[in-house]
């Protein structure tokens, strides 16, 4: 077909690309002579009827191609035509050769006339089928494009709009007609409107769909940022030459805001799940701080910050109460003092700027950064000091000019008890908080709040469980005689909690030294509430002199008897559960009794590790002493190793901090330990430091405690022993030996005294004694006497009544010695008594009323 197109020159012919509507309809034609007979015959024709032109030529079309009722009613139609009467139905038809109607044509007839002026007609003929197909085609294009519920558009191949349905006329406005020639740009901003081309431009070119283009936007006179989601496909005639681009836009904001939300609340899982394996690791107040900034930056927010009340970080209690709506709680007004421990930021290393003055020079007069580590007050009446008194989170915008578009004031609940604030602040062009961050904020101060408080009671306890333990540990250095004694003790870090490991020196009769080292098992307060208990029994049971495997017995029936049933105190639920048991104490302990004078050690090991021992020129040891069983196992005997140490020999007791952590096995932690001691000839306090430094004592899983003693023993000009036949005589034998004795060691002010008060004990071994009878005299630090006898029966101190000639010797010997007592020996009993030196703290002379009161 041809198309005409006006130019400049006029008219022109021009050809029309295919695909036009006379295509659809299908358009046939044919003309009737004169006669009443087929002149012409078209081709359109020839595929609607199926006969040929050179059939059809000369025929009667009534005949031909109407039904046989129907052709009388066609000639007059056909007789009226040529009569020179226009004429337009509907026709049935049928193909020659058939019977039965085969369609039905829809024919307009027009009469014409021939070269000679005879009437004649031209018929045009249409497939009402075809016509019918048109109609349905276009009624649902129609139905599809204009009623559909979606924004439909159609872009011609200049990217124009060609046509709009009324739903898109709905939300940008006007009618469907006025959006006719637009094209994006019309409609969306410029960055999302080149998106949109582009995708056009490529669909028309490619053929290849689009879908599911994210386009964001705004509908005329509209706020609300509203999202779409376009479909374009490119759409073709029916000859299949591309005529434009259909696009179908479907508004799926709240598709993307539930999206959007289920995002959020699935950060916020991830976040809290976060929070709770991060937070709390540590049993540090500021540690804690920064594991939540460490959560929240930047995952939840752009900057944070933690402020704690100070009173909190030095130790202070919380007062007791519930905040409310019109009382204070936690350690202040809201005013209080507090200290920035933690600050976290994604988009700048500036400390957070809030809306008000800090400290007593900055006043109210605008934003004032905090440093970290910094103390300071928030003014009464600002939002800070709100949440804080109210214990309620609160929301502030952001200032103009400022990095911060809003902050959450959340204040740090636990237990009812506000310990501080955190600030999560999100920088402009951010998401601005919403009510699930609001949520997620304040669960998030609440764990973190949660985590520090309990750090705070773990400190307090850690705090009061190491004062003990340091209270119960000997003051300043340890002095004994006929030993050199160097001590450490480190206690676990504030992340661990404070052990049982506890030292003593204890001072024995005759110069003698118990030498103690023992490790409640366990942690905590009442480890070392346990630990005092057995370093209390330890004293005790070292000053009736025992043995020490007889001590240790009698420390395993304590340790049993401290984690023996409550029973007393149980309540009725309590008894209706059965007994409750308290915590079961057990303990390692090594008891060692060293003899100056003959240099001899006497060992017993209850679970301990064994001591060790450097010999002057030989290599670290450690002592073969029987391991037996811990403190409060019960059931076996310990057993007593006696050792001879030479002079200057090193022996050390220590704990198993020192030698054994998670980072090297006990075997190692000996070695090393044994090598550290190679150079035992330098001064004590270096090799005690060698050691701590040389071993791996950082690691702060263990207390350690280490107890060092280098042997020095008494001299023998310091020691008068004498043994005297069991007859009257030996007492003025005694008092001669004792006279001597303290003049050769120029301690003629002492004279009187002894020789009074060895009378006393001389005389008593020969009336209540038995065998030979033994005198020794000790000068170290101070002078001991003893007197040694074969009799078992201990003196007894007692009055005497106004009657009696006897029985005041022992309260003599306590008036005027500094301590007296006795003790058993393998074969009977010495009886001994203590004097200051003269150059000491003397002893004062007794008075009137003390030498009268014995009579």
């Amino acid at each position: 077909m041809s198309e005409i197109s006006e130019t400049a020159s006029g008219f022109v012919w021009q050809s029309s690309p295919p695909g036009s509507i006379y295509d659809y309809i299908r358009v046939a034609s044919f003309s009737i002579g004169p006669d009443g007979l087929v002149e012409q015959w078209s081709r359109r024709a020839v595929d609607l009827f199926g006969v040929t032109a050179e059939e059809a030529r000369g025929k009667d079309p009534v005949e031909a191609f109407m039904p046989a009722d129907l052709r009388e009613r066609g000639h007059r139609r056909v007789k009226e035509i040529l009569d020179g009467k226009e004429w337009t139905g509907l026709v049935p038809f049928r193909m020659p050769g058939e019977e039965q109607p085969h369609g039905i044509a829809e024919m307009y007839v027009m009469p014409s006339e021939t070269e000679t002026g005879e009437r004649a007609a031209l018929c045009i003929v249409v497939d009402v089928r075809a016509l019918r197909r048109i109609e349905t085609d276009l009624a649902a294009s129609q139905a599809i494009f204009g009623q559909s519920p979606f924004g439909f558009l159609l872009f011609g191949t200049d990217l124009t709009v060609k046509r709009a349905n009324q739903r898109f006329a709905t939300v940008f406005g006007g009618s469907a007609d006025d959006h006719r020639g637009r094209t994006v740009h019309d409609y969306l901003a410029r960055s999302e409107a080149d998106r949109m081309t582009t995708a056009l431009r490529r669909v028309l070119e490619t053929g290849e769909s689009v879908t599911d283009l994210q386009i964001v936007g705004a509908a005329p006179g509209a706020r609300d940022r509203r999202h779409w989601s376009i479909n374009l496909y490119r759409v073709h005639s029916g000859s299949g030459r591309p005529i434009g681009v259909a696009g179908l836009g479907i508004d799926v904001t709240r598709r993307h805001n539930a999206a959007r939300e289920a995002a959020s609340a699935r950060r916020n899982l991830a976040l809290l799940n976060e929070a709770g394996a991060r937070i709390g690791n540590s049993l540090d107040l500021e540690a804690t701080a920064r594991e939540l900034l460490d959560v929240a930056v930047p995952g939840f927010c752009d900057l944070a910050s933690v402020d704690l009340y100070q009173g909190l970080l030095t130790g202070d209690e919380a007062p007791p109460g519930r905040w409310g709506s019109s009382h204070d709680v936690g350690y202040g007004a809201g005013s209080a003092e507090l200290r920035r421990v933690a600050f976290a930021s994604a988009v700048a290393d500036t400390p957070l700027r809030t809306d008000e003055g800090h400290g007593p020079d900055s006043g109210c007069c605008g934003p004032v950064p905090i440093e970290v580590g910094a103390v300071h007050r928030y003014p009464f009446n600002s939002p800070c000091a709100g949440a804080l008194r109210t214990g309620r989170i609160r929301t502030v915008p952001g200032a103009d000019g400022e990095l911060v578009q809003s902050t959450l004031i959340v204040p740090m609940v636990a237990h009812d008890t506000v310990v501080g604030l955190v600030q999560f602040s999100r920088a402009k062009g951010s998401e601005p908080f919403g009510e699930r961050d609001r949520a997620l904020a304040v669960e998030l101060a609440a764990r973190a709040a949660v985590c520090i408080d309990n750090a705070r009671l773990y400190r307090r306890e850690h705090e009061r469980a190491l004062i003990l333990q340091r209270s119960l540990l000997p003051p300043g250095d340890p002095e004994a005689a006929g030993l050199d004694i160097a001590c450490r003790y480190l206690p676990g870090t504030t992340a661990t909690e404070v052990g049982g490991d506890w030292f003593d020196v204890i001072e024995l009769p005759g110069h003698r030294t118990a030498l103690v080292i023992g490790d409640v098992m366990g942690r905590g307060l009442r480890a070392a509430v346990a630990m005092g208990e057995l370093r209390t029994a330890v004293r005790t049971l070292a000053q009736l002199d025992l043995e020490p495997a007889e001590v240790l017995s009698h420390l395993d029936e304590i340790a049993r008897g401290l984690g023996a049933p409550i029973g007393t105190q149980q309540s009725r639920t309590q008894k209706s559960r059965g007994p409750e048991l308290s915590e079961v104490y057990l303990a390692t302990c090594v008891y060692a009794v060293y003899d100056p004078v003959t240099r001899r050690c006497t060992f017993a090991n209850a679970g301990h590790l064994p001591p060790v021992l450097v010999e002057p020129g030989e290599e670290a040891l450690l002592l073969d002493v029987p391991p037996g069983m811990p403190l409060g196992v019960g059931g076996e005997p310990f057993e007593e190793v006696e050792v001879e140490l030479p002079e200057g020999a090193l022996l050390a007791l220590y704990t198993d901090g020192l030698v054994e952590s998670r980072d090297h096995p006990l075997d190692e932690g000996l070695s090393a330990f044994r090598r550290a001691l190679t150079d035992p000839a330098r001064p004590l306090e270096d090799v005690c430091d060698r050691v701590l430094t040389s071993l791996d004592t950082g690691h702060g899983e263990d207390d350690i405690a280490l107890l060092m003693a280098r042997i020095q023993g008494l001299p023998s000009e310091a020691v008068g022993d004498w043994r005297l036949p069991r007859e009257p005589r030996s007492v003025g034998r005694a008092r001669e030996l004792a006279r001597t004795q303290l003049k050769a060691w120029d301690l003629e002010p002492l004279v009187d005294t002894v020789e009074l008060l060895v009378s006393e004990l001389v005389t008593n071994a020969l009336r209540y004694g038995e065998g030979e009878i033994r005198l020794r005299l000790l000068r170290d630090r101070t002078l001991v006497c003893e007197v040694w006898d074969a009799g078992l029966v201990q003196p007894r101190r007692r009055r005497a009544r106004d009657t009696d000639e006897g029985g005041r010797g022992l309260q003599l010997v306590g008036l005027l010695s500094s301590s007296w007592g006795s003790r058993r020996t393998p074969r009977g009993k010495t009886v001994w008594f203590e004097l200051a030196l003269p150059d000491g703290e003397g002893t004062a002379e007794p008075t009137v009323e003390q030498l009268l009161s014995m009579f």
